[in-house]
């Protein structure tokens, strides 16, 4: 892949992630964008409610359920793409697009915020490109920061883990999920996280975050996993797995 982030900007995969965030239900699993917000917020075990972020919010649902809960709520996401179209679906009330169906053949969808019960909160959450490895300097003071499946897609995943405690109140969250499939298309290798090879023992994922967050995280809890479904076609469908962990920052 020429440039990874193309991935992104184009009308089938837009379609794809549309479906995924406002689309059916598929192979039994819930909606993962729901899912996601919904464990966030039963993290928060009666911490603030005033301001959260989603970095990289994709097509925005996460946010919008965010914001069943909190007072306001930021969108960030590194495609354009991505954004232009959260910001049609509050315009317009709706998500609608072609969804693939096999070969050149679609269908036309049309998914309301009012029978998800998000017309009400929708204005409470404002969608902004940005770059999770270089967030500018407004993006603070949130008491709760989500990045789902996110820093499996960072050119720098460091830059990300090291400087986010920077954007999170005393006692705040910072919820990490991702499948943690490390490719070089998307990250080199000397940046991944972990999925690696150190000092001549396995160095997973987890051992990075740790290394990367305890100076200002303690995780909360133990790992856990969230099945998600991406539909590409009527045939053919992603069946993955994103590992989920919630990490309370230290005050400082």
């Amino acid at each position: 892949m020429n440039n990874p982030s193309e991935y992104y900007e184009n009308d089938i995969t837009l379609a794809q992630y549309l479906e995924f965030n406002f689309g059916e239900s598929w192979h039994g699993e819930a909606n993962f964008p729901k899912e996601l917000a919904d464990a966030a917020i039963a993290a928060l075990d009666g911490r603030a409610t005033c301001r959260a972020i989603d970095i990289g919010c994709a097509c925005g649902r996460t946010a919008l359920e965010l914001a069943r809960h909190f007072d306001h709520v930021d969108g960030v996401d590194f495609s354009q793409t991505f954004i232009d179209t959260c910001r049609d679906v509050v315009r317009e009330g709706a998500a609608r697009y072609a969804r693939p169906e096999e070969g050149e053949l679609v269908s036309y969808q049309e998914r309301s915020l009012a029978s998800l019960g998000l017309t009400e909160v929708a204005c409470k959450v404002a969608f902004h490109q940005g770059d999770a490895c270089d967030l500018e300097p407004d993006y603070r003071d949130y008491d709760l920061v989500l990045a789902g499946n996110l820093i499996d897609r960072l050119y720098k995943p460091s830059l990300f883990l090291e400087t986010i405690h920077e954007r999170i109140s005393d006692l705040g969250l910072l919820v990490i999920a991702s499948p943690y499939t490390w490719l070089e298309d998307y990250t080199p290798k000397t940046e991944w996280v972990g999925g690696v090879i150190k000092d001549g023992q396995p160095y997973s994922t987890l051992d990075g975050l740790k290394d990367m967050l305890s100076p200002h995280f303690r995780m909360l809890g133990e790992p856990r996993s969230l099945p998600f479904v991406i539909r590409e076609t009527r045939n053919k469908f992603q069946h993955s797995f994103s590992e989920l962990t919630i990490w309370e920052k230290l005050p400082q």
